[in-house]
This record gives structure tokens, C-alpha cells and sequence, in this order.
């Protein structure tokens, strides 16, 4: 019978697999901004353009690529903010891009934002009286 001479590298594996992961999502800001959203960068004044849920964004220079990410959906939580309590980390919400955040008719609640939310999807994931929260956010 074969013995296993190095028992402990199956032990560092198994650790290894075990303690870390794999993410793939980002980190950035959201605010959120109000109606009228009206035309937008992406599809200018198609009302169909909006989910009928509310859940959609104007997409920040850091996600905007030169248009690419109109119509693109994100899944977006908030993870923390300014005030403890803002957050409301168990929720995940899927929202659609449908305008750039630097040329939105409405003014965003912070400027710099990697993506705005309506103040629907603000609200879903987090106090709506907070101007901008830290979120995690994968396409």
C-alpha cells in the first residue's frame, strides 16, 4: 500500500478552497436622482425604454463606455454608507442603464456616482434620505 508522504498539502488545499473565494462583482457609489427622466442619452424620449418596475439608472463615466452600457442590466447592492443603518444589505435589486449620469435632465443626488438609481431603486436597497451609499454591482 502507498502511503501519503505530505499529508498537509491536502490540508492547505482543502484551507485554501475553503477560506477564499471568488468575486466578480465591483465596488462603487450610487445616488439617486427624480423625475423627469426624460429624454435620456440611450433611447431619448421612448417611454418603453423604463422597466415597469422602476428599477433603472443612469450609468456613471466609470461604466458609461462611450454608450456600450445602454440597455445593459447590473445587479446592485448597497453595502454600506455614511450613516450606519442606511443600508439595507439583504436586498439586490436588478435595474437597467437607460441614460449617462453626466447628462441626465434631473441632477443626481452626488455627483461622481458610478451609477444613479431612481428613487425607487435608491429606496429598494437603501434610506432614501441619503444622498449617495457604497454598493456592490456586477452586469
Amino acid at each position: 500500500m502507498a502511503k501519503l508522504q505530505q499529508p498537509w498539502v491536502f490540508f492547505i488545499i482543502f484551507m485554501q478552497t475553503t477560506l477564499y473565494h471568488l468575486s466578480y462583482a465591483d465596488v462603487g457609489t450610487a445616488a439617486h436622482y427624480s423625475p423627469p427622466h426624460i429624454p435620456t442619452a440611450c433611447f431619448g424620449n421612448d417611454v418603453s425604454q423604463f422597466p415597469t418596475s422602476n428599477l433603472f439608472g443612469a450609468a456613471g463615466d466609470g461604466i458609461w463606455d462611450n454608450g456600450a452600457s445602454c440597455g445593459q442590466q447590473y445587479l446592485v447592492r448597497c453595502i454600506s454608507a455614511a450613516t450606519p443603518g442606511t443600508c439595507n444589505p439583504s436586498q439586490t435589486i436588478q435595474i437597467r442603464i437607460v441614460d449617462r449620469a453626466d447628462t441626465s435632465v434631473s441632477r443626481p443626488s452626488s455627483n461622481g456616482a458610478t451609477i444613479v438609481l431612481s428613487t425607487t431603486a435608491f429606496g429598494a436597497i437603501a434610506n432614501p434620505s441619503a444622498a449617495s451609499v457604497y454598493i456592490e454591482f456586477q452586469q
